[in-house]
């Protein structure tokens, strides 16, 4: 596996493999890798003949008081990780690589609408961070294909409508959410919980698993199921963000006699933000 640090340089390499007819798959990851990432690399192996992660920390999708100077850095262990997957390339750059004119001033790619809410609403600005970046470094890489975790839905949901907006001849594709064996979603943040915190976090996904046994059983008071699971969440030492019932296409509210829903739930736990969802087709 390569490991490219500048633009320049990983433009020279990706060129060599279109022009040799190669398909390019790209995986962008912020690192503090686990096996939530590394299957991406595993599917995406699937779908082109190169495969490229990148790892950069994003400055512009933090907001003020959030974990950008904390968030763990690994770059160690990540590169073992992607190269023992069968990662071609590594793309990490610095951040002044990424903004040679710094953080202010630089220009902003923002999604209107769904950009704006549940996650988006509680962390006003993060997804104009995530599209800014997605959108640079798919313009540095030009691959065919893009891959990205479920368990992120609503940015896979901003990507998307990026993508078709802006004329991205790239596919996206959502990969399932990877899970620990009693449920808990795969998350670099994660390593915030205590041994505590640990063992209730699970609380998280089944609050999820019983929203779509509601559902399932014919229940349609959407609002009234949203406050019980959040109230759940409290009462297991969470502080719910939201808990939400959405539909699948756009994370707009279900009409009635909607089929395919998503439920969606966000919440602190100590000092980790832990988001999940679970699709629901009725």
């Amino acid at each position: 596996m390569q490991t490219i640090t500048t633009i320049s340089e990983l433009r020279a390499i990706l060129s060599g493999w279109r022009q040799a007819g190669e398909r390019i798959a790209f995986a962008p990851t912020m690192g503090n890798l686990h096996r939530g990432h590394t299957t991406l690399i595993d599917v995406a192996k699937q779908h082109a003949d190169r495969v490229v992660a990148s790892i950069f920390v994003n400055p512009l999708q933090f907001g003020r008081g959030e974990d950008f100077g904390s968030y763990p850095r690994t770059p160690e262990a990540d590169s073992a990780a992607l190269a023992a997957h069968g990662t071609d390339l590594l793309f990490l750059p610095a951040e002044a690589e990424m903004y040679p004119e710094g953080r202010e001033g630089v220009t902003i790619v923002d999604v209107p609408g769904i950009s704006e809410t549940l996650c988006g609403e509680s962390r006003p600005g993060h997804f104009r961070g995530v599209a800014t970046v997605v959108a640079k470094l798919f313009n540095i890489v030009q691959p065919g294909v893009a891959l990205f975790g479920q368990k992120d839905f609503q940015q896979v949901a901003v990507l998307r409508r990026m993508v078709r907006d802006l004329n991205f001849p790239i596919e996206i594709i959502g990969v399932p959410t990877v899970r620990d064996s009693d449920g808990l979603a795969l998350s670099s943040r994660n390593g915030y919980l205590t041994a505590d915190e640990r063992k209730r976090a699970p609380l998280l996904y089944q609050t999820l698993c019983f929203v779509t046994e509601k559902l399932k059983a014919g229940e349609r008071d959407f609002p009234a199921i949203e406050i019980e699971a959040a109230q759940r969440l409290a009462d297991g030492g969470f502080e719910p963000d939201y808990v939400a019932i959405r539909t699948q296409d756009d994370l707009t509210l279900p009409a009635a006699g909607e089929r395919a829903l998503i439920v969606l739930a966000a919440a602190r736990l100590g000092k980790a933000r832990l988001i999940d969802n679970m699709l629901i087709n009725l």
